[in-house]
């Protein structure tokens, strides 16, 4: 154990990759967690309402997450034989999906904003703030979905600092406007809860402005001709989607089954929502660090398998899967110590009920101590599985564990137990992780998840794979 982690080559690239990506999404993080921490002191309807939308918008995330991954898989393993060519295809293709992808939960969010809060809850003060805010936050779905791939593509090439930059930006921008815009600040006009929303618009295409104009100074591998981004032959188009679409298919469903769950705990009283509004803020933070080892673990074993450095991939596989547990743990003691002061941030201009408040207490123990045991599996599918090539068998473990049994699980423990908020949330957690946990690594032993796209790495992989056999 001691020799597999005393190599100073896999820290250095592990670190350089983990930490840039970690601050990005500490960014990202803290941009929702500003909205949230200033929308609070309108009171509880105000923050319910904007976390309601908050998860239709993640929602559309989760499947722009699955384009970016299924990119990744792509990008990075084409990056380890240094094929551009491909590399800026895929990316073509991956934009043509998800601006097709945002234009629909646009439309939907400009047309039909209050029905898409009805989802949540019946409340008439809920669905007009709601409706709102949505009716504006709606304009910065396309930007998020073009920052998303550009991000990705950028980080699968090992050139992270640009999208930690951006974050950097987007997100004090966004801080200083939501509080001139929410509060009337220097000159804006009073505008709550859609100001709010304005300036979510305003700093996500920003952000595109500013990785497009420092990608032109750079001349990174994002600028090329238009030609050469988005004139892809079929068999192309076809290659994407068979890796892509699975992960897409993940991403979404899971997203959905998650969205289902918000609409559960939506229906159960906004008080209750609010404390899990809380939650999800702090939630973000917490994660930060693990993403950012996903991607590198996804960037380096992807390289390596590219390369058809199939033992070092697997070598490195190994050192993420002790590393994120071991400091799940850590994580998960801090949360612990520290979660009261944490959650009496959010009522600094007292309008936040007892209610709200205990119950966010207790669900965030609950989210501690599921943790550790909740990264295992998110590893493994994420940062493990695809990038060894293998897009299939993580959807099957999400999907499966979510649907038929978690979801099955929280509509019988609050529709037929009829029990209380905490006790649902952690049924929840207990469903969905466990059974995935074993079934995630009794497959990664296997090692059946390497499944190279390069010619290279397939050749490599047999090559292993006739190794094994003779040495036994």
């Amino acid at each position: 154990m001691i020799k597999l982690f005393n190599d100073k080559g896999f820290w250095k690239t592990a670190l350089s990759l983990t930490i840039p990506v970690a601050l990005q999404n500490m960014l990202t993080s803290s941009f929702t967690l500003a909205d949230t921490l200033l929308v609070s002191r309108l009171g509880e309807v105000a923050l319910s309402s904007v976390g309601m939308v908050g998860q239709w918008g993640w929602l559309m995330t989760m499947v722009l997450v699955g384009f970016s991954s299924g990119t990744s898989v792509f990008v990075s393993q084409f990056w380890g034989i240094k094929d551009t060519k491909k590399i800026r295809s895929t990316c073509g293709i991956a934009l043509v999906s998800v601006i097709s992808v945002s234009a629909v939960f646009t439309a939907v969010s400009l047309f039909a904003p209050s029905y898409v809060l009805r989802l949540f809850n019946s409340d008439a003060q809920i669905i007009a703030e709601g409706s709102k805010y949505l009716s504006v936050v709606a304009y910065s779905y396309l930007a998020v979905a073009i920052t998303n791939i550009l991000s990705a593509v950028l980080r699968s090439v090992e050139q992270v600092r640009l999208p930690m930059y951006v974050s950097l930006f987007t997100t004090v921008l966004n801080i200083f406007l939501d509080y001139c815009m929410i509060f009337g600040k220097f000159g804006f006009p009073e505008m709550g809860t859609k100001g709010a929303a304005l300036a979510t618009s305003v700093s996500a295409w920003a952000g595109v402005v500013m990785i497009v104009f420092v990608s032109l100074i750079q001349k990174n591998i994002l600028i090329a001709r238009f030609s050469e981004t988005f004139s892809f032959s079929a068999a192309r188009f076809k290659e994407f989607y068979k890796k892509a679409l699975p992960v897409v298919f993940n991403e979404g469903m899971w997203g959905l089954g998650t969205f289902a769950f918000n609409m559960i705990f939506g229906n159960m009283g906004y008080e209750y929502f609010a404390s899990l509004t809380i939650l999800r803020s702090f939630e973000n933070i917490a994660t930060i660090f693990f993403i950012g080892l996903c991607n590198a673990s996804s960037v380096m074993i992807g390289k390596s398998v590219g390369k058809g450095k199939i033992e070092r991939g697997i070598e490195d596989s190994k050192r993420f899967a002790v590393i994120v547990p071991v400091f799940a743990v850590f994580v998960s003691v801090l949360i612990m110590i520290f979660r009261r002061q944490l959650i009496g941030i959010f009522n600094l201009g007292g309008n936040i009920s007892d209610v709200t408040l205990n119950t966010a207490m207790i669900i965030m123990a609950i989210f501690a101590f599921e943790l550790p045991i909740r990264m295992i599996p998110y590893l493994q599918v994420v940062g493990i599985f695809r990038s060894g090539g293998d897009t299939v068998t993580g959807v099957k473990y999400d999907l499966f564990t979510l649907w038929f049994m978690s979801l099955p699980a929280t509509l019988i423990a609050v529709y037929v137990l009829k029990a209380p908020f905490a006790v649902a949330f952690a049924v929840m957690y207990i469903f969905e992780d466990y059974l995935k946990t074993f079934l995630c690594m009794r497959y990664y032993r296997s090692l059946k998840w390497l499944r190279p796209v390069t010619q290279e790495g397939r050749q490599a992989l047999e090559e292993f794979k006739n190794k094994r056999v003779m040495n036994r």
